[in-house]
């Protein structure tokens, strides 16, 4: 699956959870996306709940910007560098993001970034549309 599909997949999967929160404030969603509560009520959100494993090791992970708002990608490649296509890069840089290489690529590697994950990020750009924050501050354009 590449990038884009997975978008569109997730935030299928994002949306039909929100439909059942209606009922819940904002700081309750953003409460509920936590990762133990997510585990528990939502199995089927990310493949690594059924090992009880986080992306990201940090002791409150929230799960409600899995998809980066800053991380940019495209499937045919962002622009060229040093003869190497980059794939994927940080529209904020990240203090905590870095890049892995091959020969010919470049991707970025969020693995040690929490930005996304850190409730008061998302609180800060909260909003109950995920694709209005994830895809239009992202400018990616999902196939729905």
């Amino acid at each position: 699956m590449n990038y884009s599909d997975w978008v569109s997949t997730h935030g299928q999967k994002h949306q039909t959870i929100m439909s059942r929160l209606t009922h819940l404030s904002d700081s309750e969603v953003i409460e509920y996306f936590r990762f133990e509560n997510m585990v528990k009520n939502e199995p089927n959100f990310c493949p690594l709940y059924s090992k009880n494993k986080k992306c990201h090791d940090i002791e409150i992970l929230n799960c409600y910007l899995c998809a980066c708002p800053n991380f940019r990608f495209d499937d045919k490649g962002l622009y060229k560098k040093d003869g190497k296509t980059v794939f994927s890069k940080c529209s904020i840089n990240s203090k905590d993001g870095s890049t892995f290489e091959s020969d010919d690529s470049v991707h970025q590697d969020c693995s040690e970034c929490i930005v996304p994950h850190d409730e008061r990020n998302i609180k800060s750009i909260f909003s109950r549309d995920w694709i209005d924050i994830v895809i239009k501050k992202s400018q990616f354009i999902p196939k729905y």
